[in-house]
């Protein structure tokens, strides 16, 4: 079958402004466009090569139906939505049309799994199997406590540059996804614990060319990879005993349900993380409501019935 993106009107201009306007990475704007995919394919067979001029809400509400009917799941109907919206939204920015059809449109609802979180006493638990007298030990100490001490993604871990950390003010500039910016708060552990990695045991490696600013680095002078990070916590975890499935996006989890149980207001807990949508912040309550629950049944005299 022929590849519809000769039916999508000015995808080439979508495409540059996707990378060049909202800074995204290739595969997202090639799953931008492969959702398009669906867009053309849909016009093609009920009302002919897409329009965009001619598109209206009844029209895509048609074709959300019918990619309901094919059988995609609630969030991959979520996703397609999304880049049909960034596509109509970038149409009504250049002034190719005169009206966006697709600012009403809602997203399907998804039953978001709640992830996995860990207590504060497996995060302690992780921390203290790391061998100290091994090397590497201090910096994977201060990995950890940075991944949770500041909600950071992986790769904004392995990106962070010793010239971004502001410890005198108490916070750190992280580059986040779509290369944004945004200062996130550290604590007094985590700044410990990064300070005395960088002045007793990554002033004994020699960064390579390019590499003298990167916080975190291997013993061969490169900054790490995500690899390497997912590959350090799967050893801690089975060296804890933890029977969990974790990975470096669990102490992001972690430190985001711990706050909200602890009273942070969403907003900033938010803004920490550097969601875009207070939706996605959201699910924390969620974890927060299911952790209140458990913790009704196991310690409420009547919580079993």
């Amino acid at each position: 079958m022929d590849s519809p993106f000769h039916n999508i009107p000015h995808a080439d201009a979508f495409r540059a402004w996707l990378q060049i306007e909202k800074g995204l990475s290739d595969n997202t704007i090639n799953a931008y466009i492969q959702d398009l995919f669906k867009l053309a394919q849909f016009s093609d067979e009920y009302s002919g090569k897409l329009n965009p001029e001619k598109t209206d809400i009844k029209s895509l509400r048609e074709f959300l139906h019918w990619i309901h009917d094919i059988g995609l799941s609630p969030t991959s109907q979520a996703r397609i939505l999304s880049g049909i919206k960034a596509y109509f939204k970038f149409l009504k920015l250049e002034e190719i049309i005169n009206h966006n059809p697709a600012q009403l449109l809602e997203t399907p609802r998804t039953k978001r799994k709640l992830p996995v979180v860990l207590s504060l006493q497996e995060i302690d638990a992780l921390v203290e199997v790391i061998d100290m007298s091994k090397p590497q030990s201090q910096r994977n100490r201060a990995i950890i406590e940075t991944l949770y001490g500041c909600g950071l993604r992986v790769s904004e871990l392995t990106e962070l540059k010793l010239s971004n950390l502001h410890f005198s003010e108490g916070f750190i500039r992280v580059i986040g996804k779509g290369n944004s910016e945004r200062l996130v708060p550290i604590g007094e552990t985590a700044m410990k614990e990064i300070n005395n990695y960088v002045k007793y045991e990554r002033v004994h490696v020699e960064p390579q060319k390019n590499e003298e600013d990167y916080v975190f680095l291997n013993r061969r002078g490169k900054h790490l990879t995500r690899v390497m990070v997912f590959t350090m916590i799967k050893q801690l975890v089975q060296a804890a005993g933890i029977q969990k499935t974790i990975s470096p996006h669990t102490f992001r989890h972690s430190f985001a349900t711990h706050m909200v149980e602890n009273g942070a207001d969403l907003r900033v807990v938010q803004e920490m993380l550097g969601h875009k949508s207070i939706l996605t912040t959201e699910i924390y309550t969620h974890i927060d409501r299911h952790y209140l629950k458990e913790t009704l049944i196991e310690y409420h005299p009547h919580g079993r019935g």
